[in-house]
């Protein structure tokens, strides 16, 4: 298994820059991942690919206003050089891991003034090996009257709201990314879905730098993911295991949430190697708080999914390494290659693809 064999040509046209109103007017490629035979819909036609007693469980991570502007001082002034950061990790109170621009001009005790800010200085405190830096806040800054929520990179332009890029359901702060997959979701469209028998559970994985971070190594095997917190609570561990030992469908909306629940079946909350017999399918799953740098690759032994809601992934990403551990790399380029010949949308604020 190389990185290279995870790459597919995509015409820059079909990367969305802004999202379908309503939510759920986008498409979906519904993909049977025995049979590889598709099917080309709207995402309102979701529910019908469901059951009475499956279980849709959803990442209900909200972004937080991550992305911060400033400028170097001159003569005490912000009249420098423009500085940009995105916060990735908080380390304590005022501390933040963070991606800064430009890199080679910010380097460890570097000052500069928040645009928005005039009550002190940020500060770079460190370098990390990583490229990112480590930088302590000016004391009193409230993020929410100078941050601005952060877009992926190939999103050119601002799109108006922001709200746009929160699913309806997100609530608790702390991704620097939206879990992409739920941006298809209306109230309208989960009140059928329950009408319908249909459980849906809420978990909590933070999303990191790592949805767009690229795989640099030739064998992805080596790559390392950075870690993420999550949250899962004991009704949803409870909602999960119950549908699991009653042969249920779990059907999971995006690849954060498939990563916080097979992580936990193979581990748990405090890292314990759960140990497996033969055809067993992973320990039940325990309820907690942490952090998880779970990669999950082809040869991945699915416990817990059934079931996958997401979008189209970026060539060579670990998002799509996941959807092909899941589907089959083979199946999975197969149904690329026809989305984009039917002109669907991709990335972030694209078309979204069931695997079922």
């Amino acid at each position: 298994m190389r990185t290279a064999d995870f790459h597919y040509e995509l015409p820059p046209e079909l990367i969305a820059q802004k999202p379908v109103t309503p939510r759920d007017s986008s498409r979906l490629l519904a993909l049977d991942r025995v049979t590889g035979s598709m099917a080309h819909q709207s995402f309102t036609d979701l529910p019908g690919h469901l059951e009475s007693g499956d279980v849709l469980v959803f990442n209900d991570s909200r972004v937080f206003p991550a992305r911060l502007y400033g400028h170097k001082p001159i003569g005490g002034k912000p009249t420098g050089g423009q500085v940009e950061l995105l916060l990735l990790k908080r380390v304590n109170e005022r501390q933040w891991q963070a991606l800064v621009r430009p890199g080679r001009r910010l380097q460890k005790g570097t000052s500069f003034f928040i645009d928005g800010y005039d009550g002190g200085l940020a500060e770079v405190l460190d370098v990390v090996d990583d490229g990112t830096r480590l930088v302590r806040l000016p004391e009193g800054l409230d993020l929410s009257a100078v941050g601005v929520v952060p877009l992926p990179p190939y999103i050119k332009k601002p799109f108006g709201d922001p709200e746009r890029y929160q699913t309806v359901y997100a609530r608790p702060e702390g991704s620097v990314a939206a879990p992409t997959a739920g941006l298809h979701f209306t109230d309208c469209l989960l009140g059928e879905i329950r009408k319908r028998g249909i459980e849906t559970v809420f978990v909590t994985l933070h999303v990191g730098w790592d949805s767009f971070r690229p795989v640099t190594v030739d064998d992805p095997r080596q790559h390392r993911m950075h870690s993420e917190r999550y949250e899962l609570s004991p009704a949803s561990t409870a909602a999960i295991n119950k549908a699991r030992s009653e042969g249920r469908r779990v059907i999971v909306v995006g690849t954060t949430a498939v990563r916080l629940l097979e992580s936990n079946a193979d581990g748990g909350p405090n890292g314990e190697t759960y140990e497996r017999a033969a055809g067993d399918t992973g320990g039940p799953l325990t309820p907690g708080h942490g952090s998880t740098d779970y990669f999950i690759a082809p040869g991945h032994d699915f416990r817990v999914v059934n079931g996958l809601v997401t979008n189209f992934h970026l060539p060579t990403s670990t998002l799509l390494m996941l959807v092909s551990a899941f589907t089959g790399r083979e199946r999975v380029l197969a149904a690329y290659a026809e989305a984009v010949r039917q002109r669907y949308r991709f990335y972030s604020l694209g078309d979204a693809m069931l695997v079922i």
